[in-house]
Order: C-alpha cells, then sequence, then structure tokens
C-alpha cells in the first residue's frame, strides 16, 4: 500500500553540537544543499545570459509558466505526506481546464459557478481516489493511474479531439492576468497555498498525523489516529488545489483540448520528490516541494536560453526525478542507519535459573 515512506532526517541541535566544522557542514548539506545549488545556478546563468537571465522579464515568465506546475507539486505532495502517490494531478488539470472553458461557453454558467462547480468536482475525484485506496485497498499508484486515465478519456470524449473556444469573461480571465507588485498574481497563488500547508503540516496536528500515517500507518492506527479518514482528506485536498490549478491555467490559455496538461504531470512529481530530498531530506515539505520547482523552472529557463533543444525539457524533468528518487532512497536508508546506530546493544537474553523442589 505504501507508494512512498515518509521520514525526517534532518539533524537536531543535539545532532550537531560538539562536532567539527567539516563534519557538521556535511550534515547539513542535504538539507541546504538544493537551495544552495539553486542559488549557484541562478549565479551563473546570470553571468552567462546577462542581458536576459537576471531581467524582470524572465522572472514573470519563469513564475507565471511555473505557477500551474508548482500548485500540482503541493497538490501531490499532500498524499505523499501519508505515503501515498496521486497522479491525477497530471490527468485532472486536463479535464478541469477544459470544464472551466466549456461549462462558460456551451453551457452558459457564470464564471463564479463554474469556478465552484470545478472545485467541488475536483474534491469529488479526490474523493473516488481515497476510497478506491483505503476502502477498496488499492494500491494508491495504480488506482489514481486507472482514475485518471478515466477522465482522460471522458476529456477526450467531450471535446472529441477538438478545441473548446468561446468569450470568456474579463472577471475570469482576471483570475491569471491580474497582476500584483509587478508579477504574476498565480505566484501569489502559491505562495499562498504554501504558506497554508506549511502551518497545516508544521504545526497543525494533523499535518503530524499524515507524517504518522507516512512513516509507519499500523503504529499510527495503534495510536489511535484514523489513517482511512486523514488518508482521504487528504486524497480530497489534493484533488481541489489540482481543480483550482486547472482554473488557473484555463484563465491563461482561453483555449480548452485534451492535449494540453499531461506534460504537468512528470514536473509536478519531481518538484514534489525533490521536495523530499531538501529542507528535511527523507520527508515531503513545503518549502522543499517548491525549491524542488524552482530548481527545474530556472534550470530549463537557463538551458533554453542557451539555445537547448526542444527536447531539453523532458529530458531534464525525467533525469531530476531519477536522481531526486535515488536521493530520496538514499536519505531513507540514512535514517534507518542512523537510527539503528543509536539504539542501544541488546542486553543477552538470561535463561531463567531451573529450581527443584
Amino acid at each position: 500500500m505504501q507508494s512512498i515512506q515518509s521520514n525526517a532526517l534532518e539533524p537536531t541541535k543535539s545532532d550537531l553540537e560538539g562536532l567539527p566544522f567539516a563534519r557538521r557542514a556535511a550534515r547539513l548539506v542535504p538539507v541546504y544543499g538544493l537551495p544552495l545549488l539553486t542559488l549557484g545556478l541562478i549565479a551563473v546563468f546570470s553571468l552567462i545570459l546577462p542581458q536576459t537571465f537576471p531581467t524582470m522579464l524572465n522572472l514573470r515568465a519563469i513564475l507565471g509558466e511555473k505557477s500551474v506546475i508548482a500548485m500540482l507539486s503541493l497538490a501531490a505532495m499532500i498524499p505523499m505526506m501519508t505515503g501515498r502517490i496521486d497522479l491525477t494531478v497530471g490527468y485532472g488539470i486536463v479535464i478541469w481546464h477544459i470544464l472551466a472553458i466549456s461549462l462558460q461557453t456551451l453551457y452558459g454558467f457564470d464564471w463564479v459557478t463554474t469556478v465552484i462547480v470545478v472545485l467541488l468536482l475536483g474534491c469529488l475525484l479526490g474523493l473516488i481516489n481515497g476510497l478506491l485506496v483505503e476502502v477498496a485497498q488499492i494500491d494508491s499508484f495504480i488506482a489514481t493511474l486507472g482514475t485518471g486515465t478515466v477522465i482522460y478519456a471522458l476529456a477526450l470524449w467531450h471535446t472529441e479531439g477538438r478545441q473548446i473556444i468561446g468569450m470568456l469573461p474579463n472577471a475570469f480571465t482576471a483570475i491569471y492576468t491580474i497582476k500584483l507588485l509587478g508579477l504574476p498574481i498565480a505566484a501569489f497563488y502559491v505562495l499562498g497555498m504554501a504558506v497554508v500547508l506549511w502551518i497545516v503540516a508544521d504545526y497543525l496536528p494533523i499535518g503530524r498525523y499524515f507524517y504518522a500515517i507516512g512513516a509507519n500507518p499500523r503504529a499510527a492506527a495503534l495510536n489511535g489516529i484514523s489513517t482511512r479518514r486523514y488518508v482521504i482528506g487528504a486524497f480530497v485536498a489534493s484533488g481541489f488545489i489540482g481543480a483550482f490549478a486547472g482554473i488557473v491555467l484555463a484563465a491563461k490559455l482561453r483555449i480548452g483540448q485534451a492535449s494540453v496538461g499531461l506534460e504537468f504531470l512528470l514536473p509536478a512529481l519531481v518538484g514534489a520528490f525533490l521536495g523530499s530530498t531538501t529542507i528535511k531530506p527523507g520527508r515531503v515539505n513545503v518549502w522543499g516541494t517548491l525549491c524542488g520547482v524552482v530548481i527545474l523552472a530556472v534550470g530549463i529557463s537557463g538551458i533554453q536560453q542557451l539555445g537547448g533543444a526542444f527536447y531539453i525539457e523532458p529530458l531534464f524533468n525525467g533525469a531530476t526525478l531519477l536522481i531526486a528518487i535515488g536521493i530520496a532512497g538514499y536519505a531513507q536508508r540514512k535514517r534507518t542507519s542512523v537510527r539503528h546506530a543509536r539504539q542501544p546493544a541488546a542486553m543477552p537474553e538470561q535463561t531463567p535459573a531451573i529450581t527443584k523442589d
């Protein structure tokens, strides 16, 4: 049932006390290595491409283009906290952005009702995924792959392979086109989601329950945590954020087509998996996830500006995903070895003395 596990590896103050500087730095590299690498890439590309890379225009382009992927990464992160994976973040956005347009252009819904309907349908999809995983006991990878394929087929059936085009109200397109402090409003959606999820994950009981379920669901259940309810809730939250990302994509593209959306699945998962290798190595976390998305955005933007071929982006995403999973697996094995090293040696069992009456 566990597609991934959730175990933190970040060193505590007691772990760092008394260590020489070199060993202390080595212990902190897994925590802050990815953010430092991101800053290094930004510096390198800024030196190589001083006319195009370190510009406000490029910053706006990166924030605008990658905001949807960032939201999908945050959506995928929530089930990962409980040790599950949700592939419908990539499939769902296909039908959500199509519905957000077709409900207005073909069926006469106003934009507010459209947004509410799409969000509710996103929650419904998450509920179905949660029931399949927890009630039907289907592995989360298989369950979400199946439901994702079904809704993708529904998107193809609904569009008949054609584009959905029509006049959209300015109030709806403003969901994406508005600028705040000179930056795309979508970037602030991501920031708002990140802050909320960070508070929930790190400071509220529900976040601790999610991580406990991801680390050891049986132990969590024995401690009175309703694993079924929280896992289903994680999928519902993921579906809600995925549906919102589809609405933002619809406001951005203004056309609906089934060929758009699937390309977001891989970078969204890469961002979430990369997030488990930094800030809190071995455990998916909000700021690590955003850092993973940023390093993907910076790397791809810089490579493309250097004249990289059209296939560089999927190649970069795929290679980074393999590296991220490898690092995450190493972090979990390291965590296990550290735990075993800290456990005191077991006392040899003593054979009870046998006395005769």
